[in-house]
């Protein structure tokens, strides 16, 4: 194995420590942020390890900010739409999973519709997405959304010419009504380098807990990167418009990309901490006769761990 070979599992490793961490994320609650960091890989130095404690230190911080957008927005009546695009494992979902992570989910709700099916696909093109949009009080993230017709559904050829002209036509004055409606439309473009998608997929082949994520129409998302290219800068410039201007999240660093996206996100709302009185636990009603009963031990889960 070459010196280069070496030094790209090198980073394929370090790319799979980072995906862990993400997961360590998920489960982890105390704020003991210490608790979280150890020798996860001889690859990772000492200022590599710092790095993850001020990451974890930081993403709880914006998570708590998060918490208090989301009363904010249920006290308000706010109505919001976030919008993430980006090429395959750009890290849109990531992003997402810490933003929803200590959110309601009655408040806070991802939208991440599959492939249109034989019905869909004969209404008004936005048809299927309005049904997703919020009421007050409720935040909507679409992870991705009607912009599929401006990337994959153009670049593999699931759109015509007229369909695709038709939706640029359509799409600014749509998303004017979303807005004249009062809903608050932000809009984010996850964006990566060519090496780097290359090193994710990579990842993602060597990962057996993350195969699953790669489906044909990602491999051919790779082959075909400039035509994607080239979709995305039409999208970006038919599309960008001051009711809903699209912002780009530099996407090469996950964890970077993250807090910067959470980071925009709290400041395009100018929300406060909302007050709540103060939380006290109800005394338990007992009575003399009442009694428990045993749980018949066959329906009981074998204790094995």
């Amino acid at each position: 194995m070459s010196a280069s070979d070496d030094e790209l599992m090198r980073r394929i490793h370090r790319d799979l420590i980072d995906g862990y961490d993400e997961e360590l994320e998920m489960e982890f609650e105390d704020r003991t942020v210490a608790e979280l960091t150890g020798d996860a890989s001889p690859d990772f130095t000492a200022q590599d390890k710092e790095a993850r404690r001020q990451y974890f230190r930081e993403l709880f911080r914006l998570q708590g900010e998060l918490v208090k957008l989301q009363d904010w927005v249920v006290a308000t009546g706010k109505k919001v739409v976030i919008v993430f695009e980006g090429r395959d494992a750009a890290g849109k979902g990531g992003v997402i999973k810490r933003i929803t992570q200590r959110l309601n989910p009655r408040v806070c709700r991802v939208a991440a519709l599959p492939a249109p099916n034989d019905r869909e696909r004969t209404q008004w093109y936005f048809q299927r997405y309005i049904s997703h949009l919020p009421a007050a009080g409720e935040m909507v993230l679409f992870d991705r959304s009607w912009y599929n017709r401006a990337g994959v559904e153009r670049v593999m050829g699931f759109c015509n010419d007229d369909q695709y002209e038709e939706f640029f036509r359509t799409v600014p004055e749509f998303e004017k009504m979303l807005v004249r409606s009062g809903i608050q439309l932000i809009k984010y473009w996850f964006s990566i380098s060519d090496d780097e998608q290359n090193l994710r997929f990579l990842g993602r082949i060597h990962d057996p807990l993350k195969q699953w994520k790669l489906s044909p129409m990602d491999l051919e998302s790779r082959r075909r990167w400039e035509d994607y290219t080239k979709a995305k800068e039409i999208m970006l410039e038919r599309t960008h418009i001051p009711e809903a201007p699209w912002w780009v999240v530099p996407a090469d660093d996950k964890k970077k990309a993250r807090l910067n996206c959470i980071g925009h996100l709290l400041g395009q709302m100018d929300y406060n901490e909302v007050a709540h009185p103060a939380i006290v636990l109800p005394q338990r009603v007992r009575h003399e006769d009442y009694v428990r009963q045993p749980v018949p031990s066959n329906i009981m889960v074998p204790q094995i761990y």
